[in-house]
């Protein structure tokens, strides 16, 4: 019973923000990468590796990487009690500061945009260029609502 009433305490203490998407423009036949969505964007994988360890003897990961293994081991320790998996409770951590309003958009914002994302495929011609212009609305509010 405690540790339900801990859960919320330990998830703020160990807040740390999930990699946010990066997003490949293309304007005029220029390709910029950004972190902000534009119209047409692809979203691209731009995971940090997590460094060598232990090849001089020294742990030579950074802080981050050491903050991201220890969610890690907290969330598959938690896993049986919350449910959820790693990326689950990496987007939990990062929402846990948003506003309760707020953090019920970027949940319907999370079940829009892959259907958005899968009519940006399919359609063609004008309607895809609406769909886009859908898409990137969506991941507008996305971005702006810091989800």
């Amino acid at each position: 019973m405690r540790l339900l009433f801990t859960l919320p305490l330990l998830l703020a203490a160990l807040s740390a923000s999930a990699a946010p998407p990066v997003y490949r423009c293309e304007t005029a036949g220029k390709v910029s990468y950004s972190d902000s969505p534009c119209v047409g964007a692809k979203v691209i994988d731009a995971t940090p590796n997590q460094g060598v360890d232990q090849m001089s003897g020294k742990s030579r990961k950074g802080r981050d990487v050491q903050r991201t293994e220890l969610n890690h081991a907290f969330d598959d320790a938690l896993r049986p009690l919350t449910g959820k998996s790693r990326d689950q409770m990496d987007v939990m951590r990062q929402r846990v500061k948003l506003p309760a309003r707020d953090q019920g958009e970027c949940r319907q914002l999370d079940a829009r945009l892959p259907e958005l994302e899968a009519a940006t495929q399919r359609e063609t011609g004008a309607s895809k260029a609406k769909a886009d212009v859908d898409l990137y609305q969506t991941r507008k509010r996305y971005f702006d609502l810091k989800c």
